[in-house]
C-alpha cells in the first residue's frame, strides 16, 4: 500500500529536525571539548539516554532484562562505545562538516561488511552507489588541494564501527526486540564509560551544566524523531533527507568557529546525498 504524501512530508520534516538536533549535539560536543576530556562528554551522553530508558524498565519490569543474545549485546555496546568515543574525539579536532560527513560513510560500509562477514549478496547498483558515495566524500574532502588531518582517519574507523554496530543490530532482532537491544546498549555503554572518569573525570563549570543538559535532550529528541519518521514512511522515500545532518554541521561551523563552506564541500555533499538515495531505493527494490 502506498504511503500518503502527507505522510511521506511530515516523514521528511521529521527526520531533517531529526538531523538538525544531531547537528546540534555535535556542536555542543565540539564546544564543551575544550573544557572537558571527551571520555566525560561520552558518559553524559550515554546516562542520559539511559535515563530516558527509566520509565520503560519501570512499566516492563524484570522481563525486560531476560535475554540469550548476551555475547551480541556486549559486541554491540563496545564496538558502539568505541565508535562514540572515536567520533567525539574528530569532532573535537576537526571541522564540524567534515566530521560529521565522514561518519555518513557507515550506510556505505556496511553492504561491504554484510559480503564479507554474513556472505551475503550485492546488488550491482549497492556496488555502484557505494562507490560514488566515496566518490563524494573524496570531492568533499578535496585532498588535493588542503592536507587532511590524520584525524580524519579515526573518524572513518568510527563510520566503520559505527556501520559494524547496525550490522550486529540485524543479526540480533532476529531474536531481541528493538527496546530491549537499546536497553543494553545503554546500559553497558553508561557504565562503561563511567570507568575512565575514576581517574580522567574533571568537576564541571555551573556555566557548562546547561550544555551538558541540552546536549544529552537534543541526542534523545533527535532519536526519538528519526524513530517517528521511519515509522510513518519508508527509508526509500525519505531516507536522503538524513544527510541533511552535513548541511546543519557546515552552517554550525561556519557560524561558531568561522570554518569555511567551500565549493567543494557543496558539490561533494550533493553527490552523496545522490549516492544514499540510489542504495536506499536499491534495497527497496531487493
Amino acid at each position: 500500500m502506498d504511503t500518503p504524501q502527507r505522510s511521506v512530508v511530515i516523514a521528511s520534516l521529521l527526520i531533517i529536525t531529526a538531523e538538525l538536533c544531531f547537528a546540534g549535539v555535535s556542536a555542543l560536543v565540539k564546544y564543551l571539548s575544550t573544557y572537558l576530556p571527551s571520555e566525560q562528554l561520552v558518559f553524559f551522553r550515554n546516562l542520559m539516554a539511559f535515563l530516558v530508558l527509566l520509565p520503560w524498565l519501570w512499566r516492563k519490569g524484570p522481563s525486560a532484562f531476560k535475554t540469550k543474545a548476551w555475547k551480541f549485546h556486549l559486541s554491540r555496546g563496545l564496538a558502539g562505545l568505541a565508535a562514540m568515543y572515536l567520533f567525539f574525539y574528530a569532532i573535537a579536532h576537526l571541522p564540524l562538516a567534515q566530521a560529521t560527513l565522514v561518519l555518513l560513510l557507515s550506510p556505505f560500509i556496511i553492504p561491504i561488511i554484510g559480503r564479507l562477514w554474513l556472505h551475503e549478496k550485492v546488488l550491482p547498483q549497492t556496488w555502484l552507489a557505494i562507490g560514488i558515495g566515496f566518490i563524494g566524500v573524496f570531492i568533499f574532502l578535496n585532498p588535493t588541494t588542503a592536507t587532511l588531518s590524520p584525524v580524519v582517519a579515526v573518524a572513518f574507523i568510527a563510520a566503520c564501527l559505527a556501520a559494524f554496530t547496525k550490522t550486529l543490530i540485524r543479526q540480533m532482532s532476529a531474536t531481541e526486540s528493538s527496546s530491549k537491544i537499546v536497553f543494553y546498549f545503554a546500559s553497558l555503554a553508561t557504565l562503561l564509560s563511567a570507568v575512565p572518569l575514576l581517574w580522567m573525570g574533571q568537576a564541571v563549570a555551573p556555566q557548562h551544566w546547561l550544555a551538558i543538559v541540552v546536549m544529552g535532550a537534543l541526542a534523545v529528541a533527535g532519536q526519538l524523531t528519526m524513530t517517528k519518521a521511519f515509522a510513518m514512511a519508508p527509508a526509500a522515500r525519505v531516507g536522503v533527507f538524513t544527510y541533511s545532518s552535513v548541511i546543519f554541521a557546515a552552517l554550525m561551523g561556519y557560524w561558531f568557529w568561522q570554518e569555511p563552506i567551500t565549493l567543494s564541500m557543496l558539490i561533494g555533499a550533493g553527490v552523496i546525498m545522490v549516492a544514499g538515495y540510489l542504495a536506499i531505493r536499491t534495497r527497496r527494490k531487493a
